[in-house]
């Protein structure tokens, strides 16, 4: 059952009216049923690695929290994450360093002939690698005293399986779901409007936008050396709006739907495209549930930016390499994120010739803004492209069909058959970014509230009949579902 299906309308329509009909006392029951069915949809057999994964969790979050030695509580603390990760290492990554480890065997020697390493051929459940990091975050929580142990099982299975965010983020933080959980929650007609408000307008995201370029992006990235270089060059583009309104119109429907159970969850997009550099588009803007997660349980212990420069260089790498790691069992992950890694090492090595460079180099700032804006979307598509490729050959092949046809490409796109398609999608893109633009100024909520009601309304109806004429309803599911 997708969040972009007519289907998960009607499920969460019916858990909204029973939430706030049942005594507050059984509502987190409520809230774990609803949520294990609905997990339940994809396939049921993995129930039970969810709930493994809570009682993990649960007896490890306890007993890290005692006070024993601290040697004694690290080692439980190391104890309970490797157990957490085990299923990730098993689900995720057996296999793929089964591949990896063969041809190396061969290479070193070590074997004659190639060899066949055991595979598990285990489906990966959805939303593991989500859940499984809400879990550690816990478990490091309870061990650094930033939240008592929760003694009820059930409302701390609600925290990991609360069916807004399972399959695909925000990773929020058991400290603040907790603390809402326990408090009794009453009608709020402000959050319940401004929660629909973010799922219509992350249906409109996901099934007219990213769905919708998923075909052009699909159409450059399948054997790109016999398609046309302006079809590559089109995936490339609009792989980017793809990725962010597939990823963000989730993150929007998952917050929505909380905020009408009156549960706010962290935010997890903030105009990401709009970013001047590299750094501001990772730590300010995309995904931050995650480069907060890594902030705070990885970046930090290792010393993060308190050390030398190139320890501190070090530390970003580390938390890039496994923050690509984290998102695929695939090589191109691992490039992926060791481009946005070297990405920031550069920024953060050259920013004294930068300073240098702004004082003595007075350009408008507009200018400047627009510069840096553009260099940064190249920069960040550029390593897109490791992420959205089957393969290491297949981006390659990718980036190669552009390189080549660079010096006939403006004759090449004067030339190519648009379609009425494609000028639709790029209408959707800028209509988008417009919206962002507005938002980055004044929150369009706020400008809606507060502009007249033939405006906010007109917007409304503008979106809805875009769902209901040209939406792309349940034809692909969300992309970080596979992470």
């Amino acid at each position: 059952m997708l969040p972009n299906s007519f289907n998960f309308l009607l499920f969460f329509a019916a858990v909204v009216g029973a939430y706030y009909v049942v005594p507050h006392r059984w509502r987190w029951s409520l809230l774990l049923v609803g949520s294990y069915y609905f997990y339940s949809t994809f396939d049921p057999q993995y129930l039970f690695l969810l709930a493994a994964t809570t009682l993990v969790a649960y007896g490890f979050g306890i007993v890290v929290a005692k006070p024993f030695r601290q040697t004694t509580r690290r080692v439980l603390l190391t104890a309970g994450i490797l157990v957490e990760l085990s299923s990730l290492f098993l689900f995720k990554y057996f296999d793929f360093l089964m591949g990896s480890f063969e041809p190396l065997l061969t290479n070193l020697n070590i074997v004659s002939d190639a060899v066949a390493l055991p595979r598990l051929d285990i489906i990966l459940p959805v939303g593991l690698s989500f859940y499984t990091f809400s879990c550690i975050s816990y478990l490091v929580d309870a061990y650094r005293k930033t939240i008592e142990p929760e003694r009820h099982l059930g409302k701390l299975a609600v925290y990991v399986a609360f069916f807004p965010k399972l399959l695909a983020g925000p990773i929020e933080r058991a400290p603040a779901f907790l603390a809402q959980l326990a408090k009794p929650i009453t009608v709020d007609r402000i959050a319940i409007i401004t929660g629909l408000q973010l799922i219509v307008w992350g249906l409109f995201k996901k099934v007219v936008i990213a769905d919708r370029l998923a075909v052009f992006v699909d159409a450059g990235f399948n054997n790109p050396a016999f398609q046309s270089p302006v079809t590559v060059v089109v995936a490339v583009y609009f792989y980017a709006f793809q990725i962010y309104c597939d990823f963000s119109g989730y993150s929007d429907i998952a917050i929505g739907a909380s905020l009408v159970l009156g549960i706010r969850l962290m935010e997890n997009f903030r105009r990401p495209y709009m970013a001047k550099s590299v750094p501001e588009f990772w730590n300010k803007r995309w995904h931050l549930s995650l480069m907060r997660w890594f902030r705070d349980y990885l970046y930090i212990p290792l010393g993060g930016n308190r050390v030398a420069a190139w320890r501190q260089y070090t530390n970003v790498m580390i938390i890039f390499l496994v923050s690509g790691l984290w998102h695929g069992a695939n090589w191109t992950f691992v490039i992926w994120g060791g481009l946005n890694g070297l990405y920031q090492v550069i920024h953060t090595a050259i920013e004294a010739p930068r300073r240098w460079m702004a004082n003595h180099i007075r350009l408008p700032g507009i200018l400047t803004t627009l510069m840096s804006v553009f260099l940064t979307f190249h920069l960040v598509g550029l390593a897109w492209v490791f992420f959205r490729a089957s393969s290491i050959d297949n981006a390659l092949g990718v980036l190669k069909r552009i390189w080549t046809a660079l010096p006939q490409l403006p004759t090449l796109l004067v030339s190519y058959n648009w379609d009425t398609e494609f000028y639709l999608s790029l209408g959707l893109i800028v209509f988008l970014m417009g919206v962002e633009i507005l938002d980055e100024k004044k929150p369009m909520s706020r400008r809606l509230a507060d502009g007249p009601a033939i405006v906010r309304w007109t917007f409304y109806y503008a979106v809805g009949f875009s769902l209901l004429v040209i939406g792309m309803w349940g034809t692909q599911g969300f992309v970080y579902m596979n992470f």
